[in-house]
């Protein structure tokens, strides 16, 4: 007689469905390996972005379809605010130093909150970012378009070269490093939305909530009114950010914020309430401390004490069918 295999109900052998559970199980983050995995994708994200052949014919004639299609829409506004924003100076280099720093700023901040205080759920969280950001160089590449700024016969203003601010990627001396012609979609939108909507769902503060949804929001604003996109790129960025919550909710099998709290695999003592070092992480681990000093009072002769309390098993979000058990928090 042949060799029999185990197999599970879902019909793979034992083995192969344990490691598929164990790569779609939350674990908690490392923080050296995040760090270079980031590094390395914006680098390498950097790097298709600029790859990308810079089609300015095409880019110009893509500009005025999507300039037309707006008009036809009766929402051709991007003019209307750039030329108001530009007319108030303080304003305009403020704006003009937001898209320049806080793409980055914000982005890089949520991140570190997220492997801070949710590291059950950041890894999940972090690949819908890295998925909306690689889709968005399908588009690039796919949809080469010209800025509002560039588009010469529309008297479109420019902020950065007027106000001599240091402002975009692709004004003044750093468009010879960037792709000039890489506006749809927009990443700003995708991912100041992205950190909005993180902050949004799993913040706890009012304020930090409310904040949460003005700063995708503001984005808006900020890349009309500098002319670096059109309200198009906008809703590309969104589509992006779609796709990408779609696969890591496929692939976890709920949304990122249903998923626990706290992984298991974390280091010893970096849960709230200060586990100590060495303790388990699992399940059984309080059961088990709580059933051995049960124990060793029984054979002191003493009264044995109640057994403490087990700590709940369920996500902090109760009621959900889709919500992994998260680990006990000691």
């Amino acid at each position: 007689m042949g060799d029999r295999i185990l197999t599970t109900p879902e019909g793979l052998p034992a083995p192969r469905q344990a490691t598929w559970h164990r790569l779609r199980t939350p674990r908690h983050p490392r923080i050296w390996f995040e760090i270079l995995l980031i590094a390395v994708s914006y680098g390498v994200y950097s790097l298709i972005r600029n790859a990308v052949p810079e089609q300015k014919a095409q880019a110009l004639r893509n500009a005025d379809w999507i300039w037309r299609a707006e008009h036809s829409l009766g929402l051709a506004f991007e003019k209307t605010v750039n030329h108001a924003a530009d007319s108030v100076g303080w304003l305009i280099v403020s704006m003009n130093y937001y898209y320049a720093t806080l793409h980055f700023v914000v982005t890089i901040g949520v991140l570190v909150w997220l492997y801070r205080r949710h590291p059950g759920r950041y890894a999940a969280v972090r690949m819908v970012l890295f998925l909306t950001t690689a889709v968005a160089l399908l588009g690039y590449y796919l949809y080469p378009l010209a800025p509002p700024r560039l588009m010469e016969s529309e008297n479109f203003i420019d902020t950065v070269l007027v106000h001599q601010t240091w402002g975009s990627m692709a004004s003044g001396d750093l468009k010879h490093v960037s792709n000039q012609y890489a506006a749809m979609p927009s990443m700003h939108i995708g991912w100041s939305l992205w950190c909005g909507l993180a902050i949004f769902v799993l913040a706890k503060a009012p304020w930090a909530r409310v904040l949460g949804l003005l700063y995708p929001a503001a984005t808006l604003v900020v890349i009309v009114a500098t002319a670096n996109h059109f309200w198009l790129d906008a809703v590309g960025g969104v589509v992006c950010l779609g796709f990408g919550t779609a696969v890591v909710c496929a692939w976890y099998g709920a949304l990122p914020h249903r998923l626990p709290r706290y992984a298991h695999g974390g280091a010893p003592g970096t849960r709230r309430g200060g586990a100590a070092a060495g303790a388990g992480s699992g399940p059984g681990a309080s059961a088990g401390t709580a059933g051995t000093a049960v124990t060793a009072a029984a054979g002191a002769g003493g009264g044995v004490p109640a057994p403490a309390a087990e700590p709940s098993l369920t996500s902090e979000h109760p009621g959900d069918p889709a919500a992994p058990v998260a680990a006990p928090v000691s």
